[in-house]
């Protein structure tokens, strides 16, 4: 694909997301050569990069409620420490578990990470924006594991045409998400800051931004 092709697709994918705002892009990140790979490279790392954030941005939603109003009735650690209360907020919650179990979470996130960059082809040189490589080759010579994307394969038989307006429905998604899991900690972090949310909003006091507690520092 030659950079004008990369940059025209880039557009029109644009238009299609929103077709009052259209193409913005007031930075000109896509006119940019990251890593002095290219232009067309760049953009497909910057296609990935929001579609990858705004997938971790839905699933972070969808999370902060379930953790607001749920609380799981097993145990969460080995020794028999119960979950922490939706009460205190999930902020709160995070904070509560222990540093071990975080390990974990992070150590997972890593091994996904490394997967997606040295796996097939990579999103710089062709690969599909946001297509997540499958696990096939670690299931002919490790283990069996069920692929992220479709793990049962009603999927296979998708029209092209389908595909495409799911990504983009996925992608405006996204976008929303990560606004409303940052208007979700906004609330908490600054009381007031959303009105919307006031009512509800559980105030806290910690850093949002920190891996491991609230007052975790390098």
């Amino acid at each position: 694909m030659s950079v004008a092709s990369a940059k025209v697709e880039l557009e029109s994918m644009a238009t299609k997301l929103n077709p009052v705002i259209n193409f913005y892009d007031p930075m000109n990140l896509a006119e940019m050569d990251f890593y002095d790979q290219g232009n067309d490279a760049t953009i497909g790392f910057l296609r990935h990069a929001e579609i990858k954030h705004g997938r971790v941005a839905m699933a972070a939603f969808v999370g902060y409620i379930v953790q607001s109003n749920v609380v799981f009735p097993w145990a969460q650690t080995l020794a028999g420490d119960p979950f922490p209360s939706p009460s205190i907020g999930p902020e709160a919650q995070w904070d509560a578990i222990p540093e071990l179990a975080k390990w974990q979470i992070f150590l997972l996130i890593g091994a996904l990470e490394f997967w997606d960059e040295f796996t097939g082809d990579h999103y710089m040189r062709g690969r599909t924006a946001g297509k997540y490589p499958s696990f096939q080759p670690f299931r002919d010579n490790v283990h069996f594991v069920l692929d992220l994307y479709d793990p049962l394969g009603f999927n296979k038989k998708m029209s092209d045409e389908k595909k495409e307006k799911r990504l983009l429905m996925e992608v405006n998604n996204g976008r929303l998400a990560m606004l409303g899991i940052f208007g979700f900690l906004s609330a908490d972090a600054v009381p007031g800051s959303v009105p919307l949310l006031g009512d509800i909003a559980v105030p806290y006091a910690g850093n949002v931004m920190a891996p491991f507690n609230a007052n975790f520092h390098i």
